[in-house]
């Protein structure tokens, strides 16, 4: 049977997913219902968050589908997969045309020589605009630099809501057997028959943890053919040789993996019994065989904290509350998350480096589900220093903004060192491009919300580290502590809520030293939040105000992530996510100032 090995990349939110369920169903290998994103927090966020293997039989062909997130911080896990397959299907969206992760990930794919299929989707929305989105894709393809076969690629226009594709946007077929047909036209096969017969050589792109069977690793098999219980050797990227057993082996129908006793050269399959191999390693049946060229990651831009709950309300809420246990789980999540690194060095905190904020929000978004209960620091980009030049890492940013926040906008960025390099207007919005150090962007996201009343769309994508770009001016915010413990009234709340944006609604819990809101002015404010009203045995009539709260700003991970000061921590527990100065009285805060 020939196999073909694609994977489906885009931008976030422009349709893989969708599409790909749609593919699975109409091809019998899933029931209504069953989507690929299977984790709880992608189904919630409604995006592609870990990258997941799935195949599907089409006229005698096996496909192996491999679908990728398509946020910026997750590009670690697009750079692995481009690597082990033979073609893309490039999603974009008919209305938003090539967005930032567009060029990141097709960028990638065409300089390892890939050839595209474009699949022009939501073709039906009202807004859609299929023929100018397909020659902006065309553009994109001279500005990275196409070859000629590249540039020759197919297009294809697709409904993924509903399943329906065909080769022009007025004549769509009921079903999606029209882009099938492309991909067994136009993906070559991924092996040959002479290919089964030679040396073994098989490298993981992605790894994945068992309970049972420890880490395992997700690979592609280049040469030769791999069997059940074979004695092989790993070559590291130092040329280390090591050798291992294969204990179990897996291959993919739909979403799920069955067992198998042998493999052959062309497919993707699941090996457990290798307990430490890890990414863009080769393994093969002799110690002295060439490894396959290794697969670069790309590193982390942000770094922060993780400490044990130390506040007033420690223990509380978290099942897991101790360094040891903390510890424990990031080693585990070092098993398959490679986009991380950790330093255990230090004994009373760790210090994590990701990709970016949401990365490191979802890792604790999921920590705090299994009942873990930790605080971090503020997030700081990473500085490198390369013959003596100071480097800092750079996003290109795309904002699309109805025209009358444009003024706005472009002064916030330029203010945090951003350099415009693009402007366009369509309709009505405005397409402005920026390159900005990371720097400049933390924190900016919820200004940008407001400053567009929540119509402009902003996306990054990670450029790569330059000159550092000077000092930024960031306009602080100042924090409204809590000078005591209780519960925070409505009658307090009411009167502080004059003097800034309050986080917590009345009832709240609340501690000596935990951040309550934020002060316009900047300078940090002490207050009394459990303060009630002064009563009297005299009533009057018209005596009593009417207490007329303005809804909390509420703290989520993200958002603290982004408002959080260098001399504040994020308390992290499975119910609540609060803010607190590191300095919980005003004598402590005083001293660490001094």
């Amino acid at each position: 049977m020939e196999i073909r090995n694609i994977a489906i990349i885009a931008h976030v939110d422009h349709g893989k997913t969708t599409l790909t369920d749609a593919l699975l169903r109409q091809t019998g290998m899933v029931e209504e219902g069953i989507s690929m994103d299977s984790n709880s927090l992608e189904q919630e966020r409604g995006i592609t968050i870990y990258s997941k293997n799935a195949s599907l039989y089409y006229k005698d062909t096996k496909i192996n589908l491999v679908d990728t997130p398509g946020h910026a911080d997750f590009s670690s896990e697009v750079e692995r997969v481009l690597r082990s397959i033979d073609s893309v299907l490039l999603v974009v969206d008919a209305q938003e045309g090539p967005m930032p992760q567009t060029k990141f990930v097709l960028r990638k794919s065409l300089e390892l020589g890939l050839k595209p299929i474009v699949v022009i989707n939501k073709v039906d929305k009202p807004a859609a605009r299929p023929a100018e989105a397909a020659e902006m894709v065309y553009e994109l393809f001279l500005d990275l630099g196409a070859n000629d076969e590249q540039l020759d690629f197919p297009v294809i226009y697709t409904i993924s809501k509903t399943g329906r594709a065909g080769l022009e946007v007025d004549k769509l077929a009921d079903d999606l057997m029209p882009l099938l047909d492309l991909i067994l036209k136009h993906v070559v096969p991924a092996s040959t028959p002479e290919m089964d017969h030679e040396l073994l050589a098989v490298q993981p792109f992605n790894l994945a943890y068992d309970n049972f069977l420890g880490r395992c690793a997700i690979a592609r098999i280049y040469r030769g053919t791999i069997k059940l219980g074979q004695n092989v050797f790993i070559e590291n990227l130092k040329n280390e040789t090591r050798p291992g057993k294969v204990t179990k082996l897996f291959s993919f129908k739909g979403l799920s993996r069955q067992e198998v006793t042998e493999a052959t050269a062309g497919d993707i399959v699941l090996i457990a019994g290798l307990t430490d191999i890890y990414i863009g390693e080769t393994i093969s049946e002799n110690a002295d065989q060439k490894a396959l060229p290794a697969i670069s990651i790309d590193e982390p831009t942000i770094c922060l904290n993780f400490l044990v709950n130390n506040s007033p309300f420690a223990g509380r809420e978290g099942k897991y509350v101790t360094n040891r246990q903390i510890r424990e789980r990031l080693e585990k999540e070092l098993e398959v998350n490679v986009g991380l690194k950790i330093d255990f060095s230090e004994t009373n905190f760790y210090r994590v480096y990701g990709r970016g904020e949401l990365h490191i929000a979802i890792l604790l978004e999921n920590m705090r589900r299994e009942g873990y209960e930790l605080q971090v620091s503020q997030p700081q980009v990473i500085i490198k220093e390369e013959n003596n030049v100071k480097l800092e890492p750079f996003e290109e940013i795309t904002i699309d903004i109805p025209e009358a926040c444009a003024g706005i906008v472009i002064e916030k960025m330029s203010r945090r060192k951003g350099q415009m390099t693009d402007l366009k207007n369509h309709n009505g919005q405005t397409r402005l491009l920026f390159e900005i150090p990371t720097r400049g962007l933390l924190g900016y996201r919820e200004e940008f919300v407001v400053d567009t009343r929540g119509e402009g769309i902003l996306c990054a994508h990670f450029l790569g580290f330059k000159p550092w770009a000077g000092e930024i001016e960031r306009s602080k915010l100042g924090s409204m502590i809590s000078m005591a413990t209780g519960k925070a009234l409505a009658y307090s709340l009411w009167n502080l809520q004059e003097r800034g944006v309050i986080y917590i609604e009345p009832n709240t819990e609340v501690y000596e030293g935990m951040v309550i809101g934020n002060v316009a002015k900047g300078n940090d404010m002490t207050v009394t939040p459990i303060k009630g009203k002064k009563l009297t045995n005299v009533r009057s009539s018209g005596n009593d105000d009417a207490i007329t709260l303005t809804p909390p700003w509420q703290i989520t991970l993200e958002r603290g992530l982004s408002i959080i000061n260098d001399d504040e921590y994020l308390e992290v527990t499975p119910k609540s996510v609060r803010l607190r100065k590191q300095g919980l009285t005003e004598t402590e805060r005083a001293r660490t100032k001094r």
